[in-house]
């Protein structure tokens, strides 16, 4: 474990003095650049810082962020590692950079391809600017977010792994159960006693005659007894044929031909006639008009 640390830390430090070379070595080319469109020593001193000090953030923020800010960040370092790569390549085709006699502006003999470096080298700083406060801002505000949810969905695929590979296994039988059987002694054979008690004959038992399966069945449903059911609903019941009064006081005459006087009464009536106490109060009183009692 400590060898493969070290191994890390040696890579790392490898990497470090390799770019630092290559940053010298870039920094003499843009420096040069840079005095050539118009840059003072002290800005021209730090215009690589600009350009080559922007890749190594843009790298950084490569390792950092994700999805579309890590899209971003590489577009900006594959874009300024262009820029640097155009500027060193022009730095070594014009020889009179080296010594600053070229003169000021003057990247290129041909007008279109100078006045486009031109344009490349002044604008870089601006760019600098601008996509290195972005990426320091997404840096910022950049939440691992991503990571836990890789983790997340890692342990759960390995829980399913684990679940399924267990739901496969064979289910484990359980062993037959062997009856301990005891062997019995055998019975020992008693020789029959005679017995001096004459034997009482057995009565004789009459066949019963058989019953047809479905008159069973008839007699077995005759003979169940019904459950109590609710109230029968009105939809259910027999409707009754309304009476008119006519009918009413016909047939309240024959139940009471026969009555006394006393027991002329309204209860009397409705309970013989089977109607409501009102009709049963009308034919009293017309029965008692009739029979030329006085109406109570």
């Amino acid at each position: 474990m400590s060898l493969h640390r070290k191994g890390r830390a040696t890579l790392v430090l490898a990497l470090v003095i390799v770019v630092a070379m290559a940053f010298r070595v870039s920094w003499n080319a843009l420096r040069d650049i840079a005095g050539a469109v118009g840059a003072d020593d002290t800005a021209a001193t730090l215009y690589p810082f600009v350009v080559d000090g922007l890749m190594a953030l843009a790298l950084v923020a490569t390792l950092v962020l994700a999805d579309r800010d890590r899209k971003f960040a590489l577009r900006v370092l594959g874009t300024y590692t262009i820029a640097s790569l155009v500027l060193n390549y022009v730095h070594g085709l014009v020889p009179e950079l080296h010594g600053r006699t070229v003169d000021w502006g003057r990247l290129a003999d041909w007008d279109p391809a100078n006045w486009a470096l031109v344009l490349l080298a002044t604008s870089l700083p601006v760019g600098s600017i601008y996509f290195g406060s972005d990426l320091v801002a997404k840096v910022l505000h950049h939440r691992p977010t991503s990571i836990s949810a890789r983790s997340t969905n890692m342990e759960e695929s390995t829980n399913i792994e684990r679940n399924r590979s267990g739901s496969d296994l064979a289910v484990s039988t359980r062993e037959p159960i062997s009856p301990n059987v005891t062997a019995l002694p055998r019975p020992v054979a008693v020789g029959f006693i005679k017995s001096t008690i004459p034997a009482k004959p057995l009565p004789s038992i009459e066949p019963t005659p058989a019953v047809p399966i479905e008159t069973r069945a008839v007699a077995a449903e005759s003979t169940r007894r019904r459950g109590a059911t609710g109230r029968v609903p009105d939809a259910a019941r027999t409707p009754r044929p309304k009476r008119t009064p006519d009918e009413l006081l016909d047939e309240a005459r024959k139940v009471t031909a026969d009555w006394p006087d006393t027991r002329l009464t309204a209860e009397g009536i409705r309970r013989e006639v089977r109607t409501s106490p009102a009709n049963a109060r009308t034919l009293r009183d017309t029965l008692r008009a009739e029979r030329g009692l006085q109406a109570v």
